[in-house]
């Protein structure tokens, strides 16, 4: 007979409130060799995210990959490690206090909280907080803008699992989107062209998004093809020129397949080709983190620079940027449609 933790008072109660759950990757808890390897067995242990039968997976992962990947990636976090900790956490978090600020002031009255898919916190440890606060309704966000089975997906995958260990279920909405959201891409517009008035255009600008391995696409996963729309909508946006910008995936891992064009190929091909200004913004991501920071506005811009390229200018995430904010709200609006939401 399967085990169902006790219900918090509130909710047993049913109290009837709306809840609002923004879910992001992950981060380690600290930029230390032994965090870092916490927070990849759990990362690399999801068969969303590594599509290997686990007899196989298993033993290369623990004895050889997490032997000897996390402190090298322990260096690169440090790299970048604010103050106050993780980026991605530190933004993740800013955006859901901002969010609700921003949604009382439309007189949406709900409670907002932030997990993580991986690591602290967790996704089934912000249910149960939504669920104690007296949540009978939750919508549910992955930040991630396209859809994918390795991400979007997988935040299905933790909410479900927690659902199976809960007496009373609350209803359930998720947003598994928002790819072409005008008010996304109007945001991203806005936050080009604040770096262009301030420091010109440049000879060329990347729009760089996470890759997937080919074979993902290949089974009929959209991810690609919703980061080509982004991209197009964007340039559309900006009034980019053919030849003005141009699409790439970054973060490939293992000697599979993935989409291409190839991030660092790309900048390495500008850099030979003598390109003195090149800006780098990365859709797919809305949040800074170690993939923007790290990747890009360190691994990318040397390598650029190396290949004989001039300067590299990373433009940040969106972050806490007042047009994704009011963007994001819009986003809830939409979705909470027919929910009591009210004061």
């Amino acid at each position: 007979m399967p085990f169902f933790r006790p219900e918090p008072e509130a909710a047993r109660q049913a109290s009837g409130r709306t809840g609002v759950l923004l879910c992001n990757l992950g981060t380690p808890d600290a930029a230390t060799p032994p965090a870092v390897r916490r927070y990849l067995a759990e990362f690399l242990s999801d068969p969303r995210v590594v599509e290997i039968p686990p007899a196989l997976w298993q033993p290369l992962l623990h004895g050889l990959i997490l032997r000897r990947r996390p402190a090298a990636s322990a260096k690169k976090y440090q790299s970048i490690w604010l103050p106050e900790g993780s980026p991605l956490l530190v933004y993740s978090r800013k955006q859901a206090v901002l969010l609700r600020g921003w949604l009382g002031e439309r007189g949406v009255d709900v409670s907002v909280r932030l997990a993580m898919r991986y690591g602290q916190p967790s996704v089934a440890a912000e249910l149960d907080a939504l669920k104690a606060e007296g949540c009978t309704r939750v919508l549910v966000l992955p930040l991630y803008p396209q859809y994918s089975g390795t991400t979007t997906a997988s935040v299905i995958d933790a909410v479900a699992a927690w659902s199976r260990s809960v007496r009373h279920v609350p209803e359930l909405r998720f947003v598994n989107r928002f790819h072409d959201d005008a008010g996304y891409i109007d945001a991203l517009a806005r936050r080009v062209h604040e770096h262009w008035m301030a420091d010109g255009r440049p000879d060329r600008l990347l729009m760089s998004f996470h890759g997937v391995p080919q074979r993902v696409v290949d089974a009929g996963d959209p991810y690609h093809g919703e980061c080509l729309e982004t991209a197009r909508r964007l340039a559309q946006r900006l009034a980019l020129r053919e030849g003005d910008w141009a699409i790439a995936f970054q973060s490939r891992f293992g000697r599979a397949k993935w989409v291409g064009p190839a991030t660092q190929a790309t900048l390495e091909g500008w850099g030979r080709a003598g390109l003195k200004r090149v800006d780098v913004v990365c859709p797919g991501f809305v949040a800074d983190c170690l993939e923007t920071l790290e990747e890009i506005a360190i691994e990318g811009r040397a390598a650029f620079q190396a290949a004989g390229g001039g300067e590299l200018r990373y433009l940040p995430c969106l972050n806490n940027h007042p047009a994704w904010l009011a963007a994001l709200a819009s986003l809830v609006q939409t979705h909470l449609q027919g929910w009591p939401v009210g004061r």
